[in-house]
């Protein structure tokens, strides 16, 4: 009998009567249809009436018998009456190492849509087990001084990029990519102006950045649920690298855009708008889909998640709500990108909550001691910029104007540059040596 039991279950599964439904409403990328038979994200395929051609929907909701689905691609000769036939299967991703090196589109596909692939993995996927994560104990070397020197990453650690538009995110997210020490990129282009695509990979990652990475896009002009579910398609290629005991770094650009998709979808659908026009529904799903990150039996994702601040409101809804998921955060600030200082790191403003327990003790020292100094500086800025201060007067603010001065440097870098850690720890002993000598 055990030898039969796997066909058996595969004819369980089949259905020999398949239930077709119709389009009944068309509204923008919103459709209605009376039937099939389906559950909430299931994968539907419209055929058209004008040339038999389909196109794909997603169930988003199910009211008394109408079926509410959103497209894929633009609306193009479906009528009133147009078929709509369930494939059994929510959208599933063909996952294996022939993606490396790839860009693709929202559900997954190569441009060509010929891509073979070792497995399937549904989209739809529990985070693991949190009795089964491994403890966060290995820094992740990213070779950016500001991140590795005062914001220590740990293997499996979620943290985010904050800041407005134009402030260096991407470039800072190519910098990662090029430069951490990793098994495997995954890089989520969510909502992305077209042009930007194409810099990205060229100019920001780099041939050599690109041959271990995997890139999926869905740019701004494609439908809300095209956005929406290319987070979940680089989740779940994250989710195959790390299952095969990589370790994976997931690069998502930008979690803002995500949650606006998930807000034209939930509106779409009847969802009542709460504060400032965000339904309950993304302040459900954002969880969902960051907690799949992390460790896990094997591999790890660490993830960097771009958070497009609304009007450099760090408090706004997103960002709030995001930054309460996460295991820390990075600001980037817009004074710094005036005064041509990049990355933008506003190291006072930004934290990483596992630092202690990953960076080596020497650095954990270096790092609070230029963090003090950097504090008491910020802290009398305007009397000593006005003129008011006279040097002399206080020798540990002497001294913390003497490293800050010194720090500068430190914290800038070119996007082509990369820093070792073991040169990096000479300078900062360098910077904190001089900053004692200065007090003295």
């Amino acid at each position: 009998m055990s030898f039969l039991t796997k066909y058996q279950n595969v004819v369980e599964l089949i259905e020999p009567v398949k239930t077709i439904g119709y389009v009944d409403m068309v509204n923008g990328m919103f459709v209605e249809s009376v039937g099939p038979n389906v559950v909430i994200g299931e994968l539907c395929r419209i055929t058209n009436n004008h040339d038999g051609g389909y196109v794909f929907a997603e169930v988003v909701g199910i009211r008394h018998d109408r079926v509410q689905l959103m497209l894929y691609s633009d609306v193009e000769n479906i009528a009133i009456g147009s078929p709509v036939t369930a494939t059994g299967s929510p959208l599933k991703v063909p996952v294996g190492s022939q993606l490396l090196g790839k860009v693709l589109d929202a559900r997954g596909r190569s441009k060509n849509n010929h891509l073979l692939a070792d497995h399937e993995y549904s989209i739809l996927r529990e985070a693991p087990d949190v009795l089964s994560r491994p403890l966060i104990d290995t820094q992740l070397v990213t070779g950016i001084r500001a991140i590795d020197a005062f914001l220590s990453i740990g293997k499996g650690q979620r943290i985010g990029i904050f800041s407005g538009s134009g402030v260096g995110k991407s470039t800072l997210l190519g910098m990662l990519a090029r430069n951490t020490s990793v098994d495997v990129n995954v890089i989520a282009l969510i909502g992305e102006r077209g042009r930007e695509v194409r810099e990205f990979i060229e100019q920001n990652l780099g041939e050599e950045g690109m041959q271990r990475s995997v890139v999926v896009v869905s740019t701004a002009n494609e439908p809300a649920i095209a956005r929406f579910r290319a987070a979940f398609v680089a989740v779940s290629i994250a989710e195959y690298f790390r299952d095969q005991g990589n370790d994976v770094l997931l690069l998502f650009d930008s979690i803002t855009r995500f949650a606006r998709a998930q807000r034209e979808i939930s509106l779409a659908k009847g969802e009542m708008p709460a504060f400032r026009g965000f339904p309950p529904s993304v302040d459900a799903v954002l969880p969902k889909l960051l907690e799949r990150c992390g460790t896990a039996s094997r591999g790890s994702i660490t993830a960097f998640i771009n958070v497009l601040v609304e009007g450099d409101d760090l408090d706004e809804p997103i960002s709030d709500t995001i930054r309460g998921i996460l295991d820390g955060h990075i600001v980037l600030s817009r004074a710094l990108a005036e005064q041509n200082h990049f990355p933008a790191i506003d190291v006072l403003r930004s934290v990483s909550r596992l630092a202690t327990q990953v960076a080596p003790s020497q650095l954990s020292r270096y790092a609070v001691q230029l963090r003090q100094a950097l504090a008491r500086y910020e802290h009398a800025k305007d009397i000593i910029q006005s003129g008011i201060y006279i040097k002399g007067s206080d020798e540990k603010l002497d001294a913390a104007c003497h490293t800050v001065e010194q720090l500068s440097p430190f914290l800038t870098q070119q996007l082509g540059e990369y820093q070792d850690m073991s040169a990096m720890l000479q300078w900062l002993a360098e910077l904190v040596g001089e900053g004692v000598e200065k007090a003295q």
